[in-house]
Order: structure tokens, then sequence, then C-alpha cells
């Protein structure tokens, strides 16, 4: 992973001098050194109007031949952030077509697949990536972004210019003016979105644009032209009806075996976030069996002594099973105080709870270990039903098709200590989905209109543009998708992405192959749920291959924090106030709320408004 930055001057050329480019990149590639602290440089055509710049983290090929930007046949210059997994098999598959290589890097690769096959390379790729090739004979600039959105890729089209950056401070420091965007935050604080599902582009601040996951984009200066265009989906109406189980079991094993497989491909050490869940504990059981005698990875787990919710020692017992070294990082409120407005810098938008810090800590742990990549288990929940609130959506596609009651789902959920209930308004919601789509959004106006803590005139403002609407979703499958690709996980790859190169680190999903992802969605729905248990299939799958108590595990936990007691201790409640008073002080907050005792509340309540209070703070004073 690294960090990538481009200036192009817009209008035709070539031109005698645009002047300036020189020292606009070196300040952008400068502020983004921390995701690539192996070396930055850049390269600047000024007749061109053309300035590319990257900060690099060095995973393969980590000798100076694999810098960039990097020059490609005398006619591209490329900057790429992430990584291509498949990189060997594609460049076997281009060499046997004559292309030449003379380094060993995926970048190379990837510069070479798109004069091969232009705009339709990326559906080549499996990996995570953000990348901007410069094509120097037809004067265009072609970028892209992985399937899920795991690189960032933002982005500014300015009256004279197009700027682009991994991270939004770049484009800061190139003269971007820090205006925040309102309407969001005016979401964040009701309905706690962090993003815009209506329209992707759309980020925190105004004029800065998000490329949106899945996405290519060109751009050509001599017209000063711009266009997006999706490549790549789930298709919803590809289902696989007539596998068995083991059929089912067995393909799935085979799938995530391979992308742990390519995603191991590392010239530095590898290791592994281990919660002691079941997500992180098969990346890990996974990698082992591939290892095959070579040195186990090592594991890196958030311990909170005391906490009810503290995983540490399932995560060792897991680390153990495997000989894995364990190392594991504590943490207090008053450190939490002390690092949240340097995790706020990093993430650049605001995060609506402490459990990011716990991340943040174990990424941190991780380099100062000396491992530069990380396999980790996220993207699971989202495509396999991990969360309990997916229940819901289950028994309503049951219900529908008359199916509830002889399936005993709901007995099975009872026994394995699901609280959740199915009522007179699920039954509604199955008959009538787009009743329901509607009435949800209502529900949420409704509720952000009526919060007793904003101002009436702050309300007025932003709620005109507010953003509540949701697709139809008349199954499981159709929820997934949802959180899957357009709410959800991205904002938890975001996450992720700036923890992870806040410490100079790399993070591989190995659940987010899209081949993998494919097959999961043509899955009927239960084989996500079955007898009252989420993430059946990788389950069964991973039922001879972990131990019986991991795998068959009640409850979720993951790395929550014990933030309600956080929230008790003083240092954390003085930035609380300090960030209500900076709300109120720009006529977001009624000034009533300054008499008010802080609420703690867990990490995950529905009820974390101080929490957003103090987020929100943080980020209108980055």
């Amino acid at each position: 992973m690294c960090g990538i930055a481009g200036i192009i001057e817009a209008g035709p050329g070539p031109r005698e001098g645009a002047g300036g480019l020189s020292g606009l990149i070196r300040d952008m590639t400068i502020i983004l050194q921390h995701r690539g602290p192996d070396g930055k440089s850049d390269w600047v055509d000024e007749s061109a109007g053309l300035a590319l710049g990257h900060c690099r983290l060095a995973i393969l090929d980590r000798s100076d031949s694999a810098r960039q930007p990097m020059p490609y046949l005398d006619r591209y210059h490329i900057v790429h952030n992430g990584e291509v997994y498949n990189y060997l098999e594609l460049r076997r598959d281009l060499e046997n077509q004559g292309y030449r290589f003379r380094t060993r890097t995926d970048t190379e690769v990837i510069a070479a697949a798109f004069d091969r096959h232009r705009e339709r390379c990326v559906e080549y790729f499996d990996g995570m990536f953000a990348f901007a090739v410069w094509d120097a004979r037809t004067r265009t600039l072609f970028a892209a972004r992985d399937r899920f959105g795991e690189k960032p890729f933002f982005f500014c089209l300015g009256e004279t210019r197009f700027l682009f950056a991994s991270e939004m401070k770049a484009l800061w420091a190139a003269g971007i003016p820090r205006d925040p965007n309102l309407n969001m935050l005016f979401n964040f604080l009701t309905i706690g979105y962090a993003d815009n599902p209506l329209s992707p582009q759309e980020t925190f601040f105004n004029r800065i644009s998000k490329l949106p996951a899945a996405t290519r984009l060109t751009y050509s200066p001599d017209s000063h032209a711009l266009s997006l265009e999706k490549y790549w989906d789930i298709d919803l109406n590809n289902r696989r009806e007539d596998l068995t189980a083991d059929q089912a079991v067995g393909t799935f094993r085979q799938l995530l075996h391979e992308s742990v497989r390519i995603r191991l491909r590392s010239d530095v050490p590898l290791g592994c976030s281990l919660s002691g869940g079941l997500d992180s504990s098969s990346i890990l059981a996974t990698t082992c069996s591939l290892l095959a005698g070579a040195p186990v990875p090592h594991c890196f787990t958030a311990e909170f002594p005391g906490f009810e919710k503290d995983e540490s020692q399932v995560a060792a017992g897991v680390a153990a099973e495997y000989r894995a070294p364990h190392f594991s990082v504590t943490m207090s409120a008053n450190e939490l105080a002390e690092n949240l407005p340097r995790m706020a810098w990093h993430q650049e938008e605001p995060f609506s709870s402490a459990s990011l810090y716990a991340q943040y800590r174990v990424y941190g742990l991780a380099a100062a270990q000396n491992v530069r990549v990380l396999l980790d288990g996220q993207g699971a929940d989202e495509t396999l039903a991990g969360y309990h609130k997916y229940y819901k959506w289950y028994w309503q596609e049951l219900f529908r098709r008359r199916r509830l009651l002889s399936s005993g789902e709901l007995r099975a959920a009872r026994r394995n200590g699901v609280t959740e209930r199915f009522g007179l308004s699920n039954m509604l919601a199955s008959l009538f989905p787009d009743m329901a789509s509607v009435f949800l959004e209502k529900q949420y106006l409704l509720h952000a209109l009526r919060h007793p803590d904003l101002t009436p005139e702050f309300i007025r403002l932003q709620s005109k543009e507010a953003y509540y609407t949701t697709p139809v979703m008349a199954d499981l499958n159709g929820v997934l998708h949802f959180n899957t690709c357009l709410h959800g996980l991205e904002e938890l790859l975001r996450y992720a992405d700036r923890n992870a190169m806040a410490h100079g680190c790399e993070v591989r999903l190995p659940f987010l192959s899209h081949h993998l992802v494919e097959f999961v969605f043509s899955l009927p729905a239960s084989f996500k749920i079955r007898q009252g248990w989420t993430k059946w299939i990788l389950r069964q799958a991973m039922e001879d291959r972990l131990p019986q108590p991991i795998t068959w595990r009640r409850e979720k936990v993951g790395f929550e924090p014990p933030q309600e007691y956080w929230m008790k201790e003083r240092r954390l409640q003085e930035l609380i106030h300090a960030a209500r008073s900076k709300l109120v002080q720009e006529k977001i907050l009624r000034p009533a709320l300054l008499g008010r005792d802080v609420r703690p509340v867990a990490a995950y309540s529905g009820q974390n408004a101080d929490w957003k209070y103090l987020s929100a703070g943080l980020f209108l004073g980055l």
C-alpha cells in the first residue's frame, strides 16, 4: 500500500510551462508519507501540465527499480496504491502475448494490462487497488478503484485543473478549501450515516469527491471532461439452487483457500489480526494450512482486562492451537483521549464509536513488531450475514414463502440466544417490501427532525437535502448486497485503511475476493443462516479446521472496547464537553446541552449521541 497524488492542468497541450507543479506535488506527497514510509518521489512534465506523486510502502520487489511514478513503454506513467494479488498469473498471460517486464511488481503488470485491455483491464484484477495511468499519446488519465472500495481515491475537478490523492489532506495541501459538508454532518449526528448511498461520490467536504468502489474514471485535460463508469456489481439474479450442502461447502472452502493463498504473496513478514472470533480465526487456520512448515504468522489482539467482552484469552487460545506467536495491546481512556486528535487527522471523517481505537492500536502493535502486512477477517459479516440484524430479513423471506414456521428457524434462533422478535411489522414488511421501504424512510426523517439536541435552524437548513432513501430490499441477499456494495462495508474499510496506513501497514481481506463473494451471493439464503446459526457455510467449512468452541460460538464481539467505562473518565468527559461547546458555537447543538451530564454508552449502542458529538467536534477541528 502507498499514497498517490496527481495534478493535471486543464486545457490543450503542449504548453510552454505550467509553473509551480513541482512544489504542489511535493506538498501533496509529503503529507501522505505515513502511507509510504519507504520513500517518496514525483514526476513532473511542465509542458504537459502534469505532475504525479507517490509515497512507497515496499511490499513486492523492494528494489529501486520498482519506484513510482513508474514509466512504461515510453508512453505511460502510473501511480498505484494497493495490491493486485493475481499479478503473477496475469504477468504470465501478458508475457505470452509479447509483453516484457523489468520489475517483479504488480504495478508494472497493471500498466501492461492497461496497454493490452485498455479500460477493461480492471475486470481481470483480483485485489485492492486505486491507481492512475497517464497516457501521453492520447493525453488522458485513466484511474480505477477496487470492487469493494478497500483503497481510497479522492479527486477535485476545479475550473483549471484536476487533482487526485489517496487522502483528502493532500488535496487540502494543494489549496483545495476545507469546507465541511453540513448535510452529511446532519446525517451523521441524526442517523449515523457517514456516506450517501444515493450519491457514492459525496464526502464530508464540499468540492472533494471520492471515486466510488468498482468504478473507473477517465479525464481529458484538453476538453476538461471527466467520465465515471461502474465496471462491476453482484448479479443478484444469478442463483445456484442446484448445489447440495456438501458441494456448496466444498466450493466455498476451495475459494477461501485460494483467496488466502494469493494474499500471502509478499516480500515482507505477514501477520494476522486476531480477535478470537470465527472470521479472524478462520483466516489464521487457513493461512497455517497453506504455509506447510514455514514459520506461522504473528498474531495481534486488543486486550481489555476486567471487561466482560474482553476476548484476549480466547484469541490467545486460538493462537496457541496453531503455535502462532501472539501479542496483545492494552489501552486506557487517557490513552484514547491523547490519541483521538491524531486518529481523527488520519480518518478525515467522523467515526461512530471507540472501537476504531482498538483497531488503531492493534495495527500499531503489528508495526512495532516489524510486521508490515496483516490478514484480517473483515467482510465476512456483510457477505455471510454475520450480524443479528440479518435474522429478521431471513425470517421475512421465509414468511413470504410460507415456510417460516415449518423451517424451525425461530425456535433454533431462540436456542442460540437470539433475542430478536418476529412480529406483525415484520409480516407486513415481508409482504409489502415497497411500503416497508417508504415507511423506513419516513421513520428516519421523523427521527432526524425531532432530534432533541439539534438547533431548529440547523435542522431546517440541512434536512432539506438529507439522505434517507434506501432501495427496496425484499430478501436477505438484497440487504446483504446493500451493506456490501452500497452502504456499510466501505465505511469499515475506510477505518481499516486509515488505521493501518497510520502505522505504515497493509491490511489484506481474504473474505473480499470477488470470486468468493460472487459465489456466496449465488447461494440461497439458507446457506448463510441455517438452524439458527449465522455464517452457516463458513462454520461448516471450518468445522474440521478450528476448535469446536470457536466454530460454533454464539456471541459476536470483535475488538469491542469498554467505551461506556471510558466515557466516565474525566479526560474523555472534558473532550466531550469541549466538542459540545464547539457545536453550540457553530449553532448546531442547542445551548441547553452544555449543562447536561455526559451519557456514557457501549460502543455499539444505538444511543451513542455524546460520542457522535465528540467525533463531530474533532472532525470540525481538523
